[in-house]
């Protein structure tokens, strides 16, 4: 992408989700689509590239759910309603985003009617490749734990053309997408298997769940929960 010269800052795209030229025409060609135009709240992920898909969230008066960075302070929500309209291209920064939006307690979170997620490749049938923190398949996992996603629940990822591949791995936990967007083209995905029912706790280590609030308090929900079942 760098040597056809499609990149954005930040730069150097490597080892993170790369900004591209037409990410502007990408989101235009997502909020065109019936899950998006039928939203009420859209999860956005907050990487450069999907800005211009947050923008026009809080444009058409939806509710923004971002991810904070690596999820360290969990999500925050951001409701146009309550951010100066001349304040949206800030807000949907993410400096912006922690000024205008709210940081929301796990038991807050809305329900979720659409997905948008960042990738640095992606197959056209719908396999996606992240930066490799697995930080989209943790968002999600929290989420479906919580019943603030289901299965059906419509994830769609904006990239650049040069980003589609023709084959990815796909591990049991990783996310597949219903639809790939470009600047120039929407490819629907045909769905062949179910999403992930939540956290795959044995992925992750002692350390990451101890520096993710969010996650050791729904490790601690899950627990409360589980030993609640057994003395039932």
């Amino acid at each position: 992408m760098e040597e056809r010269g499609i990149t954005r800052f930040p730069r150097p795209v490597y080892g993170r989700i790369p900004n591209f030229m037409g990410a502007e025409k990408a989101a235009l060609k997502l909020v065109e689509q019936n899950e998006y135009q039928r939203a009420e709240v859209v999860k956005v992920n907050p990487d450069s590239p999907q800005r211009p898909v947050r923008l026009r969230v809080l444009l058409d008066g939806k509710k923004l759910l971002m991810p904070t960075p690596r999820l360290r302070e969990g999500f925050m929500v951001l409701d146009p309603r309550k951010i100066p309209g001349e304040s949206y291209p800030k807000a949907s920064t993410i400096k912006g985003a922690f000024r205008y939006g709210k940081i929301c307690p796990l038991r807050e979170l809305p329900r979720v009617d659409l997905i948008v997620t960042g990738s640095v490749a992606v197959s056209d049938d719908g396999v996606r490749i992240g930066k490799g923190g697995g930080y989209s398949e943790i968002e999600y996992g929290v989420l479906r734990e919580i019943g603030a996603v289901e299965d059906e629940t419509p994830i769609f990822t904006t990239v650049h053309d040069l980003q589609i591949i023709d084959d990815a791995p796909k591990e049991p936990h990783d996310l597949a997408v219903d639809a790939v967007i470009t600047p120039t083209r929407i490819i629907r995905v045909k769905r062949r298997s179910k999403r992930p029912e939540g956290i795959f706790w044995e992925k992750l280590t002692q350390r990451r769940i101890l520096e993710t609030p969010i996650l050791s308090e729904l490790k601690r929900t899950s627990v409360r929960a589980d030993s609640s079942s057994l003395e039932a």
